[in-house]
């Protein structure tokens, strides 16, 4: 299984503890550093809740090897003409290293504090969908035509992107986000779950990849989430307590409601043994999150865990 390292800064994270953290996966040999696409939290005192879109491009000049990925973008934050010209301008800057997923966006409490608009939940799928075609369109060679309901193209759109920008289509939707992603999309991804749950949905994105003349082989499986690894049993019983005092939570009930939905949890034998699980699933790539830029000392351990 591919890790990458993955981390959600509306929760707090300067630029420069993002490039900590960039560098810092990059030079353990991950396949990517992703971050997320949000403009604010209700945590107070408010966090300093970076531009996704600017962050990695100041990555992209300060790398050299890692894909870079925002995972992922709601549709309501820019119109898809503004997403394409980001992406290739990175993707330009990287030298072909961004990843570009993108999303309907849920959190109504941002789109409220910002004055955007949130769209009701038909509305902003139809977008989604519209937004893939035009991102298509839009990373073709040549003059490029699109018309939907929502958006329109018709330009020779340059730059083109130097490869091609694999885009990520995620969510936890039970049927039209897997058909997007199996119909437009290079990879799905979906928040860690059961993997029973999340092999279902792999199922239909590999049926909607199949029904659109799509190698379903080609379309890859990932999942984004934390997990609460040790050494051994007595170090993982020492992070699972702190962890469980953070959230107020006896550790036995916490312990039982994140081996549920499928966190990678325990001591390296057991770890190994939900890896599995996953993979069995259709997992190939694992985002793993990580809140606390200003602390990656514990980074090491932990993928040294999911790597043994």
């Amino acid at each position: 299984m591919d890790f990458a390292l993955m981390t959600e800064p509306q929760l707090g994270g300067t630029y420069e503890e993002q490039l900590a953290a960039a560098r810092w996966a990059e030079q353990t040999g991950l396949v990517a550093f992703a971050r997320s696409d949000h403009y604010y939290s209700s945590r107070q005192p408010p966090a300093e809740a970076t531009d996704a879109f600017a962050v990695l491009a100041g990555l992209a000049r300060e790398t050299t090897r890692i894909r870079l990925c925002v995972l992922v973008s709601p549709i309501t934050f820019r119109h898809p003409a503004v997403l394409a010209k980001l992406a290739a301008t990175i993707d330009q800057m990287s030298g072909g290293r961004l990843d570009l997923g993108v999303g309907t966006g849920w959190m109504d409490l941002e789109h409220d504090a910002f004055g955007l608009p949130f769209p009701a939940w038909n509305e902003r799928f139809g977008r989604l969908e519209e937004a893939l075609l035009y991102l298509k369109a839009a990373f073709s060679d040549g003059p490029q035509a699109f018309a939907g309901r929502y958006y329109e193209l018709e330009a020779d759109v340059r730059p083109n992107p130097e490869t091609t920008i694999p885009i990520i289509v995620g969510g936890q939707g039970p049927s039209r986000t897997p058909r997007l992603a199996g119909t437009y999309a290079d990879e799905y991804n979906h928040f860690i779950a059961n993997p029973s749950e999340i092999a279902t949905k792999i199922d239909r994105v590999r049926r909607a990849a199949q029904e659109t003349g799509r190698d379903p082989g080609k379309v890859t499986m990932s999942v984004m989430g934390p997990v609460l690894v040790g050494r051994d049993e007595a170090d993982y019983r020492q992070k699972l307590g702190a962890v469980a005092a953070a959230r107020n939570d006896p550790p036995e009930e916490l312990e039982r409601r994140w081996a549920s939905l499928g966190i990678p949890l325990g001591p390296p034998s057991r770890v190994a043994e939900t890896l599995a699980e996953l993979r069995n699933a259709g997992i190939s790539k694992f985002y793993v999150q990580h809140l606390d830029l200003a602390d990656l000392t514990s980074l090491d351990q932990t993928f040294e865990v999911l790597r043994s």
